[in-house]
């Protein structure tokens, strides 16, 4: 389990098939070994091999290549890293699982004033589970929905997150992974049979 607050990026060093190969400090690589948990742009994966210095390797299925966006990633391109939730540990952001629902495609980034508005399109699928003022994670980080349509939500990003996270590299037309509120999803199994 994960909270969505990033302290760790990194990049792409290479792929080679379904073997990933990112490139961070070495604080995060001794913090993990093989059989480790970590997200990567909010995809929960497995550490493959022992990470060597400011290296680590992960195995990616053909399942996460279709329903994330870890595949069009580039060598060189920034991503967001967090290590799973400790019970010692304060859940600053919300329940975040690593599980992505699916791809949004960033349709526009304003400014205004210290912080960006960034308006993201979704499918109907994903977009009933996103709430006004409800959380959402997108490629990992825990944000507050501030509006929420059919098939698109706004979220807003404070001058820290905008500095500390890959999303300082995001463009319009970039697709970034999103994860529900998992309570969102609970609820509506818990309500389904009673529905008519």
């Amino acid at each position: 389990m994960f909270t969505g607050i990033i302290a760790y990026t990194g990049k792409l060093h290479k792929k080679n098939n379904l073997v990933f190969n990112f490139k961070t400090k070495k604080a995060f690589c001794k913090k993990i070994k093989k059989g480790s948990s970590v997200s990567i742009n909010g995809a929960c994966l497995t550490v493959f091999r022992q990470p060597d210095n400011q290296l680590f390797s992960v195995q990616l299925m053909p399942e996460t290549l279709q329903k994330t966006m870890l595949g069009q990633i580039k060598p060189g391109r920034m991503v967001n890293l967090e290590l799973p939730v400790s019970a010692k540990e304060l859940l600053a952001g919300h329940i975040v699982q690593g599980h992505v629902d699916g791809v949004g495609t960033i349709q526009s980034i304003q400014k205004d004033k210290n912080s960006r508005l960034l308006d993201i399109s979704v499918t109907k699928k994903v977009s009933k589970y996103i709430a006004d003022k409800g959380s959402v994670a997108v490629n990992g980080i825990s944000l507050t929905a501030i509006k929420a349509q059919k098939t698109m939500f706004s979220v807003g990003i404070i001058p820290y997150t905008w500095k500390y996270t890959m999303l300082q590299q995001i463009k319009v037309g970039d697709q970034v992974n999103i994860e529900v509120d998992i309570i969102a999803k609970y609820l509506e199994r818990l309500v389904k049979p009673y529905q008519k």
